[in-house]
């Protein structure tokens, strides 16, 4: 009884602030302006959004392989550096969740524009005879993306790595084991329920983007959170609005539970809270 008072403001937090609007965007997706499915067989048959929905998952896909493999090597070097040096570190990953998104994006613009400081010292060192651009493309939003989601990966790899014995390694190197395969061998599987939870939240978080894609992205580049907001600011279609969030929803959660039942959930968070 006790711990059930202890949830109780929580859970109703959560239902006012995510169960209900959440219920209310399904019955929109179905009821607006009457009893239809209208919505969903609009966004089925128009190869537009099928597109979209395609460079959505595309962008979130890439932005969860780069994000993992520049924040491994990052998290393993925190895991095993001195406290001192760790507390530094672990500053300098937190640090960005000071900032806002629209800031870093806006930092981002100014540094990859035609006259920004990465093509002006590209054309210094002469690698390049004109600037190149980023802004307004793909690459653009994959940056940006990538900056503001790199925490969201190291932070689970390191929470997990710090758990791992680092005399593991030694006994597979005494063993005869090299370092590439100590570390294919013992370490990956050891450290895999970090990267399997973090690669999930950076790719359930880069489904839903809005600012870094519409600042630094093309008009081929758009995501599923910049039709949605179109829906809504633009042309007041607030039921194709609900029924793409749906999909997009529903999508997320078939993913999510593939991942639970390759890996499972308690593998994947207890391994966080070791």
């Amino acid at each position: 009884m006790q711990s059930v008072l202890v949830l109780a403001p929580a859970l109703v937090l959560l239902t006012l602030l995510y169960l209900l609007p959440l219920a209310q965007m399904l019955l929109r997706s179905i009821l607006d302006p009457e009893f239809t499915l209208e919505h969903y067989q609009h966004f089925f048959t128009e190869a537009v959004y099928l597109r979209v929905l395609g460079v959505t998952f595309r962008m979130a896909l890439a932005v969860t392989v780069l994000t993992l493999l520049l924040g491994f090597p990052v998290a393993y070097v925190l895991s095993t550096a001195r406290p001192r040096w760790r507390n530094i570190m672990l500053l300098a990953v937190i640090l960005p969740f000071w900032i806002s998104i629209l800031v870093r994006t806006y930092a981002w613009m100014v540094l990859l524009g035609r006259s920004g400081v990465v093509n002006e010292t590209l054309l210094r060192l002469g690698l390049v005879t004109e600037p190149i651009k980023v802004i307004n493309t793909q690459a653009g939003v994959l940056i940006g993306m990538t900056h503001i989601l790199l925490p969201y990966m190291i932070l689970p790899l390191y929470s997990v790595m710090r758990g791992i014995d680092p005399r593991l390694m030694q006994a597979a190197s005494s063993l005869g084991a090299g370092t590439w395969s100590a570390l294919r061998h013992v370490y990956l599987p050891l450290a895999m329920p970090g990267i399997v939870a973090g690669s999930i939240l950076v790719f359930i978080i880069s489904l839903g983007f809005y600012i870094t894609p519409a600042l630094l992205g093309g008009p081929r580049d758009q995501m599923v959170a910049m039709v949605i907001a179109g829906q809504v600011q633009t042309l007041l279609n607030w039921g194709f609005a609900a029924a793409i969030s749906a999909v997009l929803l529903g999508t997320t959660l078939v993913l999510f539970a593939v991942c639970n039942r390759l890996v499972g959930l308690d593998q994947m968070f207890g391994g966080i809270s070791r």
